[in-house]
C-alpha cells in the first residue's frame, strides 16, 4: 500500500535544486531595472516545481517496467510495485493542475506559457526524443533555458542572449556528461534509448566543446552587461570556471554516476563555489 512517503518520493522534491537557474538571472535583472514581487516571484517558482514532479510522475508511470531492471531506479514507488502506474498517472494530474494553476495565479502570463512549454517538451522528450540521440540531450538542455527565461519573466525583463546562450551551453555540457557516466556505467539501450547512438570518443570531445562555448559566452555576458562595475565585470568568472572543472573533475570518478542533482547536494566544492558565485556577482553589482 502506497504511504505518504512514496508520493514524495514520486514527486522528487530533492530535484527542485534544478530550479537554481530560475534565480540566476536575478541579481543583474533587478539592476537593470527589473520589477521583484516577492509574492508573486514564489508562487511563480512554486507552481514551475509542482509541474516539474507532475513529470516525475508521469515518466515513473510510464517506465517502471525499464526502471525494475536498473540497479536503482528499481526501488522507485511504481517499479518496487508500492504505488500502481494509475495511481501514479492520477497524482501526476493533481500535481500538474496545482502547478498550473500557481503559474496562472502569478498575475505573469509568459509564467503560465513556460511551465506548460516545460510541460510538453518532457512529454516529447519521454514517449520518443529519449531515444533519439542528441535530441535527447537538446530537449533536457532546452528545459533550463526555459527556467532562466522564467525567472527573467517574473521580474519583468528581457534573458540577454549571451546569458541564453551560456545556459544553454552549460546545461548541454551536463546533459552530456550525464550520458558519458552512464555509458561507463554499463547503463545500456534498453534504459535509455538514445545511449546506441554515443561513444566515449564523441561524447568527451563535445563535453569539452560545450565547457568553452559555456565559459565564453558567460564572460561576455558579464562584458556586455551595462550594470557592473567597471573593473568587476569579470569577478564571478573565476568561480563560473572552477563549477565547471569541478563538475567535470567529479564525473571523472569511478562510480560518481553524474547526476546533476547528486553532485550538487554531495560536493561541498560545489557548493561553497555557488556561495563564491553570489558574493562576487554582487560585489561586481556595487552591492554593498
Amino acid at each position: 500500500m502506497a504511504r505518504l512517503g512514496d508520493f514524495v518520493a514520486l514527486a522528487r522534491p530533492r530535484h527542485w535544486i534544478k530550479n537554481v537557474f530560475v534565480l540566476m538571472p536575478l541579481p543583474h535583472s533587478l539592476a537593470s531595472g527589473g520589477v521583484l514581487d516577492v509574492g508573486a516571484y514564489t508562487i511563480g517558482v512554486a507552481g514551475f516545481c509542482l509541474a516539474c514532479s507532475a513529470v516525475y510522475a508521469f515518466n515513473d508511470s510510464r517506465d517502471a517496467a525499464r526502471d525494475r531492471r536498473h540497479p536503482k531506479k528499481r526501488d522507485r514507488p511504481v517499479a518496487a510495485g508500492r504505488v500502481t502506474p494509475g495511481v501514479a498517472v492520477l497524482f501526476g494530474l493533481l500535481l500538474l493542475s496545482a502547478g498550473l494553476l500557481l503559474s496562472w495565479a502569478s498575475g505573469h502570463p509568459a509564467a503560465l506559457a513556460l511551465t506548460l512549454a516545460y510541460v510538453a517538451i518532457n512529454l516529447l522528450y519521454s514517449l520518443w526524443a529519449r531515444a533519439v540521440p542528441l535530441l535527447d540531450v537538446f530537449l533536457l538542455a532546452s528545459g533550463f533555458v526555459l527556467r532562466v527565461l522564467l525567472g527573467c519573466a517574473l521580474v519583468h525583463v528581457v534573458a540577454s542572449g549571451w546569458l541564453l546562450l551560456c545556459t544553454s551551453t552549460l546545461a548541454l555540457f551536463m546533459a552530456l556528461a550525464k550520458r558519458r557516466s552512464d555509458l561507463l556505467t554499463g547503463i545500456d539501450d534498453f534504459h535509455r534509448g538514445s545511449l546506441g547512438g554515443y561513444d566515449l570518443g564523441f561524447l568527451e570531445q563535445a563535453i569539452s566543446v560545450m565547457a568553452a562555448m559555456a565559459l565564453m559566452s558567460y564572460a561576455i555576458y558579464c562584458m556586455e552587461a551595462k550594470v557592473l562595475r567597471e573593473g568587476r565585470e569579470l569577478a564571478s568568472l573565476p568561480f563560473v570556471v572552477f563549477g565547471v572543472l569541478e563538475y567535470l573533475r567529479r564525473v571523472q570518478e569511478p562510480d560518481a554516476g553524474g547526476s546533476p542533482v547528486d553532485l550538487a547536494l554531495h560536493s561541498r566544492a560545489l557548493q561553497l563555489c555557488g556561495v563564491g558565485w553570489v558574493l562576487a556577482t554582487l560585489w561586481s553589482l556595487g552591492w554593498p
